[in-house]
């Protein structure tokens, strides 16, 4: 008689399906791991450059305020720069004008000094190339030749100084006879006296 252990089949069958199950729950579970980590590298990369362009803006806004900022500064220097210049013009300009202003007293003072006795002066002018018309009169050819010798020695006019016309005007009853002149001049301040080694630059 032969005798078959069904029972020992069944245990068989329901094994292999258990273990097939289980297999299939380990892979599921897998790839549910793997979808959970991918999800959440996505999500942590995307926070990353959310932050990382939420920073770049930031940056980009506070260099845009710094370039404002050194528009305005860059401005103000020009400005600034803008009126040293005028005030460094207007100085030279009052630097120039205060060195003009001793000229007609150094001129008024050296005629004054260099009219000699019995000589007077009638008329004085200036035109655009400073030469010097002096018109006067004086009783003898002699004070006219102090006058014009006094005008070179002064150093404040340039040599020679030249006379121009020299009349005799009639005289009239106890009038002595008087002679009118007219000199040319032209009036110079004395700079000093350059040194040798500027000569030789000049000369270069």
């Amino acid at each position: 008689m032969i005798r078959i252990n069904l029972l020992q089949a069944d245990r068989e069958r329901v094994r292999a399906k258990t273990s097939t199950f289980q297999l299939g729950q380990k892979l599921t579970l897998a790839c549910s791991l793997i979808l959970v980590v991918t999800a959440v590298g996505i999500l942590w990369w995307w926070w990353a450059l959310d932050r990382q362009s939420a920073r770049l803006d930031a940056d980009i806004v506070s260099a845009q305020r710094e370039v404002a900022r050194l528009k305005t500064l860059i401005q103000q220097v020009e400005d600034f720069e803008k009126r040293k210049q005028q005030l460094q013009q207007r100085v030279a300009l009052i630097e120039e004008l205060r060195k003009g202003q001793g000229a007609p007293v150094h001129l008024l003072d050296q005629l004054s000094r260099a009219v000699p006795d019995m000589l007077w002066l009638t008329e004085l002018k200036q035109d655009t190339n400073g030469d010097l018309a002096i018109a006067g009169r004086c009783v003898t050819l002699t004070a006219l030749s102090d006058f014009v010798g006094n005008l070179e020695r002064s150093g404040y006019f340039k040599r020679p100084v030249e006379i121009v016309d020299s009349q005799v005007e009639a005289a009239s009853g106890a009038v002595p006879e008087l002679i009118r002149f007219s000199v040319r001049a032209q009036f110079e301040i004395p700079g000093p006296t350059p040194t040798a080694d500027a000569v030789k630059s000049a000369s270069r």
